[in-house]
């Protein structure tokens, strides 16, 4: 499945740098969950984040597969990135190591120690480009 709309060039640029990416899930109760991840924008234009079987935000997903993310410019952070969208695939095994590891390296500059990480894949429905001008 391919991103209905391909990634603007600022949008591709804010999401290919060492930036966090804040994901927003939902909990069985409706209540909002947020985690601090890294982020790579895969081939297809889709996106991609980690985790382990173990956390919140997995058992979120896919118990519910809507996520909202926001990525701010670690230089300007007046100038961010806000996206919705859905998990549509469910990655393991040695094809989510090859992600994680190309994240890792971006990140940190070596490979992911853990072995054991899951892969979600999202497509984004709604991205929305923040450039505001700095308050001095």
């Amino acid at each position: 499945m391919v991103a209905d709309t391909p990634l603007e060039p600022d949008v591709r640029e804010l999401l290919t740098a060492r930036n966090m990416a804040h994901v927003a899930t939902l909990m069985s109760d409706g209540a909002p969950h947020v985690s601090p991840v890294w982020i790579e924008v895969l081939e297809d234009d889709r996106l991609a984040i980690f985790s382990t079987e173990a956390t919140v935000k997995t058992r979120n997903l896919r118990r519910d597969p809507r996520i909202a993310m926001s990525v701010a410019d670690e230089h300007n952070p007046y100038r961010s990135v806000i996206i919705r969208g859905q998990v549509v695939e469910e990655l393991g095994g040695e094809r989510a190591m090859r992600i994680v590891d190309r994240m890792s390296q971006r990140y940190v500059g070596m490979d992911y120690p853990v072995r054991t990480s899951i892969v979600m894949v999202i497509k984004p429905e709604r991205v929305r480009l923040q450039d505001l001008e700095a308050v001095p």
